[in-house]
């Protein structure tokens, strides 16, 4: 079973609502949770929040985060998945926030750095991969086959930080 029936079973059985604040992904992972035929049951709205003022206006992303961490942070995704969960009244957001390519990268936030957080019931998570210079769209799929991976292990009572 794909990773998405899974994740879609899994906020069904707890009566969870999912939103996704995306930003390399572009809405990647919202658009792979509607492969689901129950999708409609679990998700009502999600963001595609690609500039530092969408984030900030339609998640709550504060500017004060932006600029002491970069918007290539797990701070900004942490803050850009509780933003989404609380503006929809869901409990499960998602924030992905990173350097797809080719372009864009830095000596401390390489092409292929992506940055996720997990707002699950009130608990927050995050994590960095490093996916590295894979082309464009191979990071914002690798990005959301992650996404969707850590997702059912949160889901399945994972460790939450």
């Amino acid at each position: 079973m794909d990773t998405e029936y899974k994740v879609v079973e899994k906020l069904i059985e707890k009566g969870y609502h999912i939103t996704f604040a995306e930003s390399c992904t572009a809405g990647l992972a919202a658009a792979r949770l509607v492969n689901v035929p129950d999708a409609s049951k679990v998700l009502d709205v999600s963001f595609v929040t690609y500039a530092d003022e969408a984030k900030q206006k339609y998640v709550g992303v504060k500017e004060e985060t932006i600029a002491e961490n970069g918007v290539v942070s797990e701070e900004v995704a942490g803050e850009m998945a509780a933003g989404a969960a609380y503006a929809m009244e869901a409990e499960v957001g998602v924030g992905i926030t990173g350097v797809a390519g080719p372009t864009g990268g830095t000596e401390t936030k390489p092409v292929g750095m992506v940055c996720f957080g997990f707002y699950i019931d009130g608990q927050i998570t995050t994590y960095t991969m490093q996916f590295g210079d894979l082309g464009r769209n191979n990071v914002r799929r690798s990005s959301v086959d992650f996404c969707y991976d850590k997702l059912i292990e949160l889901l399945d009572g994972g460790s939450i930080c």
